[in-house]
Order: structure tokens, then sequence, then C-alpha cells
């Protein structure tokens, strides 16, 4: 499973003309879901998200997360960040999980960090979405839960 995470003032997930996903500050995350992730991959990810400390104390260090600022997280399924550019000017996108397991793996991610007490907003699985964002930093963070063994 692999996320970006961004910080933002604000952001907003658009379809069609109607908002379907908006939050003031918090996460804007992207959620690329492969077809080898499970229950782990998805608890693992909810956990890192929740917990993460990129917003500045009074000295200006990233010691807060989303709980301590009062932050939401706008979740947006993009299965697009399984791409395999190796070979060829097309992406594959093999890796990814197929369209059923993706939404529920990406439903219950939600479900998780709401169960963490965050205030979460989606977009629309599936749909052409137009997200507007603006980071903050920009603070932009990249986390691959296949890479939690590593040191």
């Amino acid at each position: 499973m692999i996320s970006i995470i961004q910080r933002v003032r604000h952001a907003k997930v658009v379809v069609d003309g109607e908002v379907v996903g908006k939050i003031g500050q918090g996460f804007l995350v992207l959620l690329g879901v492969g077809k080898d992730d499970t229950e782990s991959d998805v608890r693992y990810t909810a956990t890192k998200i929740a917990g993460m400390r990129v917003f500045t104390d009074a000295e200006g260090k990233f010691n807060l997360a989303l709980e301590d600022v009062g932050g939401s997280v706008l979740l947006v399924s993009q299965f697009t960040l399984l791409a395999d550019t190796r070979k060829g000017r097309r992406p594959s996108f093999i890796d990814a999980a197929p369209p059923e397991p993706a939404e529920r793996m990406v439903e219950r991610c939600a479900e998780l960090l709401r169960e963490a007490d965050i205030t979460v907003e989606t977009g629309r699985f599936g749909a052409h979405m137009d997200v507007e964002l603006l980071n903050d930093g920009p603070v932009t963070i990249i986390l691959d839960s296949r890479e939690r063994g590593r040191a």
C-alpha cells in the first residue's frame, strides 16, 4: 500500500461539479492499494497516518500529530501510485489491486482512521476526480507499507 501524505491548509475533491469531500487543516492522503496488500498493510498505513508528527509545535519542530492540531484527513484512492514505469512509455498497473478489493481496503483505512477519532472525508472511488489543495510547507511524505521491515 502506497500513500502520498500531504500536509494541507485545506483540500477538496470535486466529481462532476459536486464537492464530495472537503477538509480544513490536515492531510490529503492519496492511497494506492496493491494486489498483495492485506489487513496488516491497511492497519500499518492507518496507524502511521494517525500518528504522523509533521505539524509544528511552538518551537517550530515537527512534534504534533493530527489529533494535536484538530486536523482531518481527505482520503483519495489513487491506483496510479502502483504504476510500473520501468518499460516503455505507457505505465503498467499490474501491481494495483482490482477495483472491488481496493475499494474495500480504502474504506477500511477510512474506518480505522475514524476509530482513532480522526475526521475523515473521502473522494469517490472509481470516479474522475478534481482534487484541489493548498499544500502547507510544502510537507509531502511517501509511505509504503511494503518497506515497514526496513531499518
